[in-house]
């Protein structure tokens, strides 16, 4: 079968898959989120609802930040594969397949604490993921309890002394976006707007969309920006490349819409800088980052041009705490 064919092929399977509701899996493991869900139900998936540990009573009602994040090469990077220029993920060739970048997990975690009572810091609400991975590859692609991603963000949780956090709702794409690619930017945005009906009044939740700029993540969190300012605080984009030994690699400055911000970073402890300036974390949580970022890197040479991408971020730290 030749290349277009399998395209047409995996086309029509998409758009007759498009017109099917999904219902929710079991409540022990990670859910697809189908647009019949009720509010109730998506709430659960986002934060401990239903336990005698539970993050919400009846005498206080919480105000959570919920980070929402892509997957390749924003959590994890996707090695820039492709077939016949399709990308199988995203772009970024300066991290192998698969490997997580320095310091992300605990940045969404400590993005997701600031803020909360002293006595609730340990129940921040469980990473969104939009992802544009196809629905209908699930069966090798779905974001299981037991895949690394979960893992790895389960455990970051763990050593800090919070059971339970990670993965939260998962949003799939499909075949119409990976042959379709402009359209990635489109479902991502659809889909936070089902992610959001789990607290349509926003009393309960607020978001920070973290993504990258090789797959449209972009143009979806500057439309989460422009349609809901009132729930959207910021937006955080991974400044990634496909072309290899490119330095200096130019990162794009920061801007507002609606008064909120779009942030470019290179690493996540850039990122946390901004964060801390953006009074979205605090120096401790900025700490917690640097400290991962530089115990992940702990067997690359130092000549690498990651290290000199986090020594360049870690100067703006310095700078930061001791002014």
């Amino acid at each position: 079968m030749s290349l277009l064919s399998l395209l047409f092929f995996l086309l029509l399977i998409s758009t007759s898959l498009s017109f099917q509701q999904y219902n929710f899996i079991s409540s022990s493991t990670i859910r697809l989120i189908s647009s019949a869900c009720t509010s109730t139900e998506l709430l659960a998936v986002s934060i401990d609802t239903g336990t005698k540990n539970s993050c919400t009573n009846d005498e206080q009602l919480l105000q959570f930040t919920q980070l929402i994040s892509d997957v390749d090469d924003t959590l994890k990077s996707s090695g820039g594969v492709n077939i016949a220029g399709i990308s199988l993920g995203g772009i970024d060739v300066q991290y192998e397949r698969g490997d997580f970048y320095p310091g992300v997990a605990q940045f969404m975690l400590e993005l997701s604490r600031y803020g909360l009572p002293k006595s609730s810091k340990n129940c921040p609400a469980k990473i969104a993921i939009l992802t544009a991975r196809a629905e209908e590859f699930k069966i090798a692609l779905e974001i299981k309890d037991s895949s690394k991603l979960a893992v790895a963000l389960r455990t970051a949780g763990e050593d800090a002394g919070i059971e339970g956090w990670g993965v939260g709702p998962v949003f799939y794409g499909s075949v119409l976006e990976w042959v379709i690619q402009f359209r990635k930017g489109l479902r991502k945005f659809t889909n936070f707007e089902r992610l959001i009906q789990q607290d349509p009044t926003g009393m309960i939740f607020q978001y920070i969309y973290v993504g990258d700029v090789g797959e449209l993540d972009q143009e979806a969190g500057e439309t989460m920006l422009r349609e809901y300012p009132e729930l959207v605080k910021a937006v955080f984009l991974h400044v990634v490349t496909d072309q290899v030994d490119v330095s200096p690699i130019i990162i794009p400055a920061p801007k507002f819409i609606n008064g909120r911000p779009v942030v470019f970073f290179r690493t996540y402890i850039g990122a946390a800088v901004d964060a801390v300036q953006l009074g979205l974390m605090d120096l401790d949580g900025l700490t917690s980052v640097i400290n991962a970022a530089i115990g992940k890197l702990s067997n690359v040479p130092e000549t690498s041009d990651k290290w000199e991408d986090i020594r360049n971020d870690i100067s703006r730290a310095d700078t930061l705490c001791y002014t």
